[in-house]
């Protein structure tokens, strides 16, 4: 299996090079590094091209966040570099030794069709990191849980871009992550897209450290950024259809109450009271606009886009 590791890079670039690091000390290395640069103001895409890892490295004309980087790489590592599966993460991700090597052994032992394959996420310190925390699938029934335990995992309905293995037909069949959610909530949505009739799981044994400022959750004082949190995930309940009724009144409520807490803890109660509201109002009355529209005017990789979104079923 043909696995590209996707690094989408903005303004990190000794954080790059530890992540390029990581990647070129693994037991089972990627058949090949993909590094989306999303217009650096600092020597992170140099960095990408110099070092020795190899990777090829794809530069935007202009920030697309998070979102659209992850959109970008993945439409050019299942497109014009022909992977299997794209193994996805940020540039301050570094994956232990025998991260993917797990991940794949997990992979090729499933007794079943995997859509994509997660890694456990820690801080610097090794405890689980609560940015990064994939959801266990609700209702999953005995068949699915039994095929996830027997190669030491469990199944999954959302995972997060930091160290997630993404097949490339479901990228084929179901498209690229919406690029207008620019930041935060785009891996939710998509993960959870691709699981809605896929299987997913996440695989203890692979293991990814993220290199945040702190052992954070997002809602920890997000600032302006809670915009982004509440928009994008009205955008997901109201107009993605990814989820179910169960799932989806089971994620309203989770996410109702993590707003909640978000509000009680804040200094400023009245500015995150506006961010909600500016949110709310911004993901209600719209849809989020397709990734292909999103990402145009950024050169030869928009063409590549809209080939695999017009492709995609929606």
């Amino acid at each position: 299996m043909k696995v590209v590791a996707l690094v989408v890079a903005y303004n990190r670039q000794s954080q790059l090079a530890t992540a390029l690091d990581a990647l070129a000390a693994q037991s089972q290395p990627p058949a090949a590094v993909l590094v989306v640069d999303n217009a650096s103001t600092d020597q992170s895409a140099q960095v990408a091209k110099d070092h020795p890892v190899g990777a090829e490295v794809v530069v935007l004309p202009r920030n697309t966040g998070g979102a659209g980087g992850f959109a970008a790489g993945l439409a050019h590592a299942t497109k014009a570099l022909a992977a299997d599966a794209v193994w996805l993460m940020d540039d301050d991700t570094v994956p232990t030794p025998t991260a993917l090597e797990e991940l794949l052994k997990t992979w090729q032992a499933y007794p079943g069709q995997l859509t994509l394959a997660g890694s456990r996420v820690v801080w610097t310190d090794g405890r689980d990191h609560p940015m990064n925390t994939p959801r266990s699938r609700l209702l999953a029934g005995p068949k699915r849980w039994h095929r996830a335990s027997a190669v030491g995992a469990r199944p999954i309905r959302t995972g997060s871009f930091v160290g997630l293995l993404v097949a490339a037909g479901a990228v084929q069949r179901l498209g690229l992550p919406r690029a207008e959610y620019f930041i935060w909530n785009d891996d939710f949505e998509y993960s959870a897209r691709l699981l809605r009739h896929g299987e997913g799981v996440l695989v203890p044994d692979s293991v990814v450290e993220h290199h945040t400022a702190r052992p954070a959750g997002a809602l920890d004082n997000p600032g302006d950024r809670f915009f982004y949190e509440v928009r994008n995930k009205v955008w997901t309940f109201a107009w993605a259809g990814v989820f179910g009724p169960v799932d989806t009144i089971a994620y309203v409520a989770y996410t109702g109450y993590g707003w909640v807490k978000a509000l009680v803890r804040a200094t400023d109660k009245a500015a995150m009271v506006r961010l909600l509201g500016k949110g709310l109002w911004a993901g209600l009355r719209r849809p989020p606009r397709p990734t292909r529209f999103v990402l145009s005017g950024l050169g030869p990789i928009s063409q590549t886009v809209q080939a695999v979104e017009t492709k995609a079923r929606r």
